[in-house]
């Protein structure tokens, strides 16, 4: 962030200075919410949450260095007092990109793949100029002005993902960093149960192009109808993508390598180069095609855009998240969330890895949890995922809990084999399934809604002793040298939970 005095501060969120804050004091380093991240400097913002509030950690936050609090109430420590936090942390990350005249905003949204794409988009933009990108989903009303509140006046380029939970949160967020750039990836099922149709989603979605000035930019999804029809709401000039022939950037020749990594030919008006992506799943080429279309508008060539893309590999976890077993099991963690559209397509590439290279076909596990927040339609949605499992291939069907069961009856009705599709109470009821059941050589997939809490039984898969031979060995890892995860909750967790919005967690 860039430096601030406290007056600056208090000035900008409409705050007071209490407790002995000094105006003339300065804020040299960012802002946090964790008081466990709080370095010198720091301005520490005291958020009451579900299970502890942020303002009994504000001495601590100011013995730790921080230089004040953005806080509700007094807590005997420098401060500056507001009468809302969440409001006044976006307009003190408004007045600090009102500051830097040099950065460009790029804003994202779509139902689903927008974290993916994010982290794309950072690793291309990068190669502009210093680029400041999201951490995992920090796209609610807390994380993306936190992320917004990291440029500094070498910043270049903000990565801006932003989600929605109902009208409106979209153009709020585009009021706290205004887009030069919009992108909106496409509009499927997410949050249906809140929106009640696609059609309200897509005019929330469509926020984004509305929120351009006519000098900017939308680069809209030519594949996806409702989100080429946004360009009907904008004065800015529309950039596609896709794969329609007609696309301003395209992916032609597409396919897919024995691990579900595409590859293709990157094609645009500068060019065309070859894709070799490190993601696995096909729905990963609509997301390179994305990040590249802003890449490219904004001065990348289409070469060094196929380079960047081909070199990139997954920075946001338990997405897509490939872990090879020693007893040569693969664990696929993607179980950050949960959607129609998102399920459809991790099923693809399980299926996808299953058919395996030379060596032959291998048996495929999916192991899906409830999908969140589908309202009168969840049931009927699960059922739809369950058939479509026996459509595509898939050797086993694991449903854990009962709001998932509805997985397993649409698998039965589908005519899967006696006993390849069941359900299970509860993860560990799922993980003694899998360890009596899993082969050498097997694919597993986990999936649900980030609240559902999947992750945790992906990770003790890979924990989980496995014999080998006679013997017994460790799980495994995602590469050599590369350490297992720990069960144990990772200390920032619940920060992302807050910053971030997915099918699930309310912010």
């Amino acid at each position: 962030m860039i430096p601030l005095t406290l007056a600056e501060v208090a000035a900008a969120t409409g705050g007071r200075l209490v407790d002995g804050a000094a105006p003339d004091a300065v804020v040299t380093g960012g802002v946090v919410i964790d008081s466990r991240a709080v370095t010198a400097g720091d301005l520490f913002v005291a958020f009451p949450g579900e299970r502890v509030d942020g303002h009994d950690y504000a001495p601590g936050a100011v013995a730790a260095g921080a230089v004040t609090v953005l806080a509700t109430r007094s807590t005997g420590v420098p401060a500056v007092l507001v009468d809302d936090a969440q409001t006044a942390l976006g307009l003190l990350a408004r007045a600090v990109v009102d500051r830097l005249p040099d950065l460009t905003v790029v804003a994202l949204t779509g139902s689903s793949g927008k974290t993916s794409t994010k982290d794309l988009l950072g690793v291309l933009l990068a190669r502009l100029g210093p680029t400041v990108a999201p951490v995992g989903s920090f796209n609610n009303e807390i994380g993306h002005p936190l992320t917004a509140l990291r440029c500094d006046t070498g910043t270049r380029y903000l990565v801006a993902e932003m989600g929605a939970r109902m009208p409106g949160n979209i153009a709020y967020l585009c009021g706290i960093t205004p887009p030069r750039v919009a992108l909106a990836l496409n509009v499927g099922t997410s949050h249906l149960g809140i929106f009640g149709s696609r059609e309200v989603i897509a005019r929330t979605k469509g926020e984004i192009v509305e929120a351009l000035a006519p000098d900017g930019v939308a680069v809209l999804n030519a594949d996806d109808p409702l989100v080429a029809a946004m360009a009907s709401r904008t004065t800015a000039r529309v950039v596609t993508f896709g794969r329609a022939p007609g696309a301003d950037v395209r992916a032609q020749d597409v396919r897919l390598d024995a691990a579900a990594r595409p590859r293709f030919r990157l094609s645009a008006a500068g060019g065309s180069a070859d894709v070799a992506l490190a993601l696995h799943g096909e729905h990963h080429v609509a997301n390179a095609l994305a990040a590249a279309a802003v890449a490219i508008e904004l001065g990348l060539p289409v070469a060094d855009a196929a380079q960047a893309l081909s070199g990139a590999t997954a920075a946001s976890r338990w997405r897509m998240e490939v872990h090879e077993r020693a007893d040569g099991v693969t664990v696929v963690n993607d179980a950050y969330n949960a959607n129609p559209d998102s399920v459809r397509a991790a099923l693809e590439a399980l299926v996808a890895m299953g058919r395996g290279d030379a060596v032959g076909a291998r048996r495929t596990w999916a192991v899906l949890g409830e999908m969140k927040e589908l309202g009168d339609d969840s049931a009927a949605e699960h059922e739809t995922a369950g058939r479509l499992a026996v459509r595509l291939g898939v050797s086993r069907l694991v449903a854990v809990g009962d709001p998932a069961a509805p997985y397993a009856q649409g698998a039965a009705a589908a005519g899967a084999p006696d006993g390849a599709a069941v359900g299970v109470p509860d993860a560990d009821a799922a993980l003694d399934l899998l360890r009596d059941a899993l082969q050498p050589g097997d694919v597993v997939l986990v999936k649900a809604s980030r609240s559902v809490g999947l992750d945790r039984l992906a990770t003790r898969l890979l924990e989980t002793p496995v014999t080998v031979g006679g013997g017994v060995a460790d799980g495994g890892s995602s590469a050599p040298g590369v350490p297992v995860p720990p069960v144990a909750v990772a200390a920032g967790e619940d920060v992302e939970d807050r910053a971030g919005r997915k099918e699930g967690n309310a912010p």
